[in-house]
């Protein structure tokens, strides 16, 4: 028996990290939205209900598919550092290290994100998507238990900044599971966005949007955030905020089995599950068999080799050269292979491709002791497609465990920052204007003219991970996306985490117990590390999906049981 149902649909379809989400994206398609409006608001409302693990002042990186147009655009979403924030600082001051607190921001991108989005491909209001994360913010919503689950974990970082501790523990106690959960300061800060579009729309649409973001960048929220970290140490400054803007980018694409695979670029991990099919590709994994000791053997070293490589190229593509049409490439690939051994796993990462013009060493080896299993935990995910077949797909994230949340602001200024390195010659090292090497990664599957698949997920590093099995769960194995997202999975952690302190685990594969012992026993004679999660657990990732088979105009929606995700439609 499935956890949740397969959700059907004909018309219109949003599928989201929680289920309030879910429900301010699906009111917003039934009231005319398109999929960009629906998509947002679901976004911005998971920045309200799943505060501790995404962020208003966050990153909200976009794949959005125009059906008239047949076209796929990306939205960048993603801050770059302070003009201020040089690597050296990081060298003297904190001995390589990419330390907690106001150091760690980049410029907050995420409203940017979202109000360009409507600007360009939405036909609402921010007011009118923005109403639904106010409400809750303003008004409350039950505390869940996988919030819950997070304040405990990560009450030693909220107790460095007493502004977090306020807001995340009201009444100095954890809220316990259906407490009404109240973020006033964020709902006003909100709300004033709202009010500077209202006043503006008199001249147009476009002229409210711009009020509103206007409102964030220039206004009274630019001023709070840069005298806050002026105050605290920090880099950013006002002028930083008004000279900030996101992209509209061109996706990356690679066509594997039949199927268009969109990600969005280097400047984040998405190519490195692109590099994952390529991999895999020439091997017939229905015959291996699902969840098999081959099929998990054969994922996991693919996995660790695209890995490997992210390590040594990856970083953002306006201030490093990185080889992409190499490291996507059929022959770079068929070479890579010959390093996937079928009885015996690396024990640490491999090392990384060769590439003419790419010889030096990129950075030193990074294997310190393992992380709290919670920092991965961050992130959610949003899509919706509308009667038209637009699609939408994010991966909103940021939490407030390491970075302050602003005071009056009920918001942090991205904590990204985590996601660089402070080492000399790494691809993703610190630089003014750079922007970090995200792990959140929205993904878009397409057949044209046939089959339209938005899908994505939070987990750090394991989201790759977990999106390549749920695709390989529906386009190889003939799951529908419910039992696709709720089979049993697993993950490698031989890589550097791309959070700071940048730790690994060398050789170590988790599974989670639904698989046979015997799997792990024969997976462990291979040289894996194996350690058991539980039957179903929010470290293996909160995968969310909608299928639209666009010849029979039906729609397949899928929600990661792992977490507070819903599919609805209708």
């Amino acid at each position: 028996m499935p956890y949740q149902p397969t959700m059907l649909g004909t018309r219109y379809m949003v599928s989201a990290g929680h289920y309030l989400a879910t429900q301010a994206g699906f009111n917003i398609l039934e009231a005319g939205g398109n999929a960009v409006d629906a998509g947002v608001a679901a976004g911005m409302a998971l920045a309200v209900v799943q505060s501790d693990i995404v962020n208003c002042g966050g990153v909200a990186p976009m794949i959005i598919y125009l059906a008239e147009k047949n076209e796929v655009v990306t939205v960048s979403g993603l801050g770059w550092w302070p003009k201020a924030a040089k690597l050296e600082i990081f060298l003297r001051e904190h001995n390589g290290t990419v330390p907690a607190g106001v150091r760690r921001s980049v410029m907050p991108a995420a409203p940017d994100a979202w109000l360009t989005a409507l600007k360009h491909f939405g036909t609402k209001s921010f007011g009118e998507v923005a109403h639904a994360a106010i409400r809750y913010a303003r008004d409350g919503f039950p505390m869940h238990p996988t919030y819950r689950g997070t304040i405990e974990k990560a009450q030693e970082g909220y107790s460095r900044f007493p502004s977090n501790m306020s807001v995340m523990l009201p009444n100095g106690r954890i809220p316990a599971v259906g407490d009404n959960f109240v973020q006033a300061d964020l709902a006003r800060t909100l709300q004033y966005m709202v009010d500077q579009e209202t006043a503006a729309a008199k001249k147009g649409r476009e002229a409210g949007l711009d009020a509103a973001r206007a409102a964030f960048y220039e206004g009274d929220i630019a001023k709070a955030i840069a005298k806050f970290h002026r105050e605290q140490g920090g880099f950013i400054t006002e002028e930083d905020l008004r000279n900030f803007k996101v992209g509209i980018e061109p996706p990356v694409k690679r066509r594997y089995w039949g199927i268009d695979v969109y990600t969005c670029g280097v400047w984040c991990q998405g190519p490195v599950l692109l590099q994952m099919m390529a991999l895999l590709e020439s091997y017939d994994l229905k015959q291996m068999g699902h969840n098999s000791v081959d099929y998990i053997h054969t994922l996991s070293e693919a996995i660790k080799l695209s890995f490997a490589d992210r390590e040594r190229f990856y970083g953002d593509p306006r201030y490093i050269d990185v080889p992409l049409e190499t490291l996507l490439s059929k022959d770079y690939n068929r070479g890579r292979q010959e390093m996937i051994r079928r009885d015996e796993a690396w024990p640490d990462m491999p090392p990384h491709g060769a590439i003419p013009g790419f010889e030096a060493v990129a950075a030193k080896a990074l294997t310190p002791p393992k992380a709290p299993e919670y920092l991965g935990h961050d992130t959610s995910y949003a899509c919706a497609i509308d009667a038209k077949g637009n699609t939408f797909s994010t991966t909103p994230s940021d939490s407030c465990g390491a970075s302050p949340i602003i005071p009056g602001l009920g918001l942090i200024a991205s904590s990204r920052g985590s996601q660089n390195w402070a080492v000399e010659g790494h691809a993703s090292a610190i630089a003014p204007g750079k922007r970090p090497r995200l792990t959140p990664n929205p993904a878009l599957a397409m057949i044209d003219g046939k089959m339209t698949m938005p899908f994505g997920t939070p987990g750090g590093d394991v989201q790759c991970q977990a999106m390549l099995q749920v695709f390989l769960n529906i386009h190889q194995f003939g799951m529908d996306p419910q039992t696709a997202i709720e089979a049993p999975r697993f993950a490698t952690y031989s890589h550097p985490s791309s959070f700071a302190p940048h730790e690994a685990d060398p050789g170590v594969l988790k599974i989670e117990n639904r698989i046979d012992q015997s799997a792990g026993d024969a997976l462990a004679t291979k040289g894996h590390k194996v350690e058991w999660w539980p039957e179903i657990t929010r470290a293996a990732g909160a995968v969310c999906t909608i299928v639209h088979d666009r010849e029979a105009k039906k729609l397949t929606g899928g929600a990661d049981p792992r977490r507070m995700s819903r599919a609805m439609g209708w």
